[in-house]
């Protein structure tokens, strides 16, 4: 099993010298721990699995673009919003990927609540200037086209943005993350809050994505199909994808490029 101590950095430029991938033991260590109140660990992950060369990738759908994966027993969260109740059955965060200053991707309450004294946040400069003070320390704070490794996963941070001229006050470029999870040999996209933008098209070797469709704020199902078709991942997910058209998404993938689109209920009471 890879280090989970392992915590090293590459980046194209500088981080915010505000945040710390470090903790300062002693104080900030005391502060930490009381800071906290974590719900219980729930049960091993479930879902559906994909191979890797170290054992499944475990995909498990929460909510719109909520998700947890497991690997290597390492459990990530993906944009956990909604209360810590609907996380009570799953087991407690080693990583969680924050995309974007949103409501449906960032609530500090439910943060708070998730986080443990093991727990490591990856955030852009935008979402991490929101965490509170005991949380910062816990960041890795990447913006586009920054990468770092964490508890043995490869983790690069790439643009999500609107291109449309009357959505671009949605998502301006820059301030918010996509990222891609490599482990196990495998790479796992998962795109924020974005459109068919040039860099998600230039992906390369993506095992599974998670692609957003939804209007007015991201893309519609014929730019989300036009962008699977152009990076071709393995398998697909269409997710923060309420009012969607997901059959129609599925159809315009179509079957000639190998692509594998799995259609989940990303909604449930």
């Amino acid at each position: 099993m890879n280090d989970p101590k392992a915590n090293s950095i590459r980046t194209r430029g500088s981080l915010p010298a505000a945040f710390s991938v470090r903790l300062v033991p002693g104080i900030l260590a005391y502060a930490l721990a009381i800071a906290y109140t974590p719900v219980a660990a729930g049960a091993a992950l479930t879902g559906d699995r994909v191979a890797t060369s170290q054992g499944d990738l475990v995909i498990h759908p929460i909510n719109h673009a909520t998700l947890a994966l497991g690997w290597e027993n390492v459990t990530v969260y993906v944009d956990p919003v909604g209360g810590a109740a609907r996380f009570a059955d799953l087991p407690r965060p080693d990583l969680i990927l924050l995309t974007d200053i949103h409501g449906d991707h960032l609530n500090l309450d439910t943060l708070k609540a998730l986080v443990t004294e093991k727990t490591k946040i990856v955030a852009p400069p935008a979402v991490a200037e929101q965490l509170p003070a005991e949380l910062r320390p816990r960041a890795t704070v990447l913006t586009n086209g920054q990468a770092a490794s964490l508890l043995g996963l490869k983790i690069e941070a790439v643009p999500a943005y609107n291109l449309t001229p009357e959505r671009q006050r949605f998502h301006a470029q820059g301030r918010g993350n996509g990222y891609v999870l490599t482990l196990g040999g495998k790479r796992v996209y998962l795109s924020g809050d974005t459109e068919d933008v040039p860099e998600t098209r230039a992906l390369k070797d993506i095992a599974v994505a998670f692609v957003c469709v939804n209007l007015p704020y991201t893309m519609d199902v014929e730019q989300a199909a036009r962008a699977v078709r152009e990076f071709r991942p393995k398998i697909v997910y269409p997710y923060h994808c309420r009012g969607s058209d997901l059959e129609k998404f599925k159809k315009l993938v179509g079957d000639d490029r190998g692509i594998e689109v799995r259609l989940r209920d990303w909604y449930q009471p």
